[in-house]
């Protein structure tokens, strides 16, 4: 009776070892954002990252050089600035440091509210009330002002990944 029994415990010991495993091993991966120390050089390469990507057309669900949507675009520009971003506007707006419109600052990503309740496009901020994005479908990646009464009407916040 006794060894039919650590039988039972092993067997279930065993059991909820292997789907801890099983269920650790189908989960998504945890994404880290990392976070750099403010540099003025690493918001201008941010800027130059995005400005060499201008013209570039918009495709949904694009995060290289052959096609950009908007977060797309901003978790590329960030990659090759060795900054991992998560790869959704909502994400990216999430998980950023927010921060007030007027201390916005080169290389921080500006969100807004086109479609629905919540996050649904984002740009990188460039200095000067102006910020570079991938539009929408048949449009290239481009330049849009904070100022214009559209972008100002739909704006949500800014976020930071420069500490």
């Amino acid at each position: 009776m006794r060894a039919l029994k650590k039988n039972i415990i092993y067997n279930a010991v065993l059991c909820a070892m292997l789907m801890l495993l099983a269920v650790s091993y189908c989960a998504p991966p945890l994404v880290r954002t990392t976070r750099v120390a403010y540099s003025p050089k690493m918001r201008s390469n941010i800027v130059q990252t995005a400005r060499s990507q201008l013209g570039t057309p918009y495709r949904y669900g694009g995060s290289s050089p052959k096609g950009f949507d908007c977060s797309g675009l901003a978790m590329y520009v960030y990659r090759k600035n060795g900054i991992d971003i998560p790869r959704t506007a909502t994400d990216q707006f999430y998980e950023g440091r927010r921060i007030s419109k007027r201390n916005i600052q080169p290389g921080d990503l500006v969100f807004f509210r086109i479609s629905g309740s919540g996050v649904s496009h984002v740009g990188i901020y460039v200095g000067r009330g102006k910020f570079i994005h991938a539009p929408k479908p048949g449009k290239k990646v481009g330049y849009a002002s904070l100022a214009k009464t559209y972008w100002s009407h739909r704006y949500l916040g800014a976020v930071s990944y420069l500490n």
